[in-house]
């Protein structure tokens, strides 16, 4: 699921030549090993590891959130492609599929999700991802609504399947303005509660003023996974 300020549309790729070569070249189902605590000795500011510590303070002061474990939520920064303020702002990646099954069938084919560990050989659940720069360039309080926004999407069973609202629709009910405005009440809610100001500091700047203070911007990248093909 992603917050975009408009939607994409992506061109039909051709369909690939059937091949011996093509079928061997099936993805790994593991994607390897996520660092989720902070990197020592490196020079910037970590990104990623800042909006761990927050993401894990909204959970703490929301109820809504308390189904979250973020021990098992990777959180990732993706390099936009042009610096722009149209695009994708963040994303959450479900690792499993409805009601959190491992496997999904697509046209006849049985496939599951590569699988991404993290340091101790834990499966994560979800993947968080935030575009920079165009996530740090937005005004803070979309940046706000923008995290619950993702946050919300995390199924209330925490089974790595997303929140599921009823109708078509089902990724943010009959209304993304609604979904939204419940996101910026959500938000209101938790700066009420008066969390230290150092967690969020770092939200009120934008990208190039993060940068020129941190010395440099970094965090944990992560490819996008991939579905692979259950043999037989």
């Amino acid at each position: 699921m992603k917050r975009s300020s408009r939607p994409k549309q992506r061109k039909k790729a051709k369909p690939a030549r059937k091949s011996a070569v093509n079928q061997a070249r099936v993805p790994s189902k593991s994607m390897g090993r996520v660092q989720l605590h902070k990197s020592a000795g490196r020079r910037g500011f970590d990104f990623t590891f800042a909006m761990r510590l927050l993401v894990n303070d909204m959970i703490d002061r929301m109820p809504e959130l308390a189904h979250i474990d973020m021990s098992r939520v990777a959180v990732a920064i993706v390099q936009a492609r042009i610096d722009s303020t149209h695009g994708v702002f963040a994303t959450l990646t479900p690792m499993r599929f409805e009601q959190g099954s491992r496997f999904t069938t697509r046209r006849g084919r049985k496939y599951c999700c590569q699988s991404l560990l993290d340091e101790h050989g834990r499966e994560m659940l979800y993947i968080l991802s935030f575009y920079l720069p165009r996530f740090q360039n937005m005004d803070f309080s979309e940046k706000m609504i923008t995290i619950f926004h993702e946050l919300w999407h995390i199924s209330p069973d925490f089974d790595g399947d997303i929140r599921r609202h009823p109708g078509r629709c089902y990724a943010h009910s009959s209304s993304q303005k609604e979904y939204d405005e419940h996101m910026a009440v959500l938000s209101t809610k938790y700066l009420m509660k008066k969390p230290p100001p150092e967690l969020y500091a770092f939200l009120e700047h934008d990208f190039a003023k993060l940068y020129h203070q941190g010395g440099g911007i970094y965090g944990v990248k992560i490819p996008r996974p991939k579905l692979i093909p259950e043999a037989g």
